[in-house]
């Protein structure tokens, strides 16, 4: 059986992969960066890893 330790950032725009050890809950949901757990407030810069466009 194969166990789950990574899977694609919760937020709808990112790319990332987030590690389900390292990863922001929020609503039950894995997030790679606070920004992406918050919905990305008015301002926010988004997650601001290499490649990806959220934010």
């Amino acid at each position: 059986m194969t166990t789950l330790t990574e899977t694609k950032c919760a937020c709808p725009k990112c790319s990332c992969m987030v590690s389900l050890d390292t990863a922001i809950m929020a609503n039950d949901k894995p997030y790679c960066s606070r920004a992406c757990a918050d919905g990305h407030p008015e301002g926010s810069a988004g997650c601001k890893k290499s490649g990806c466009g959220c934010g």
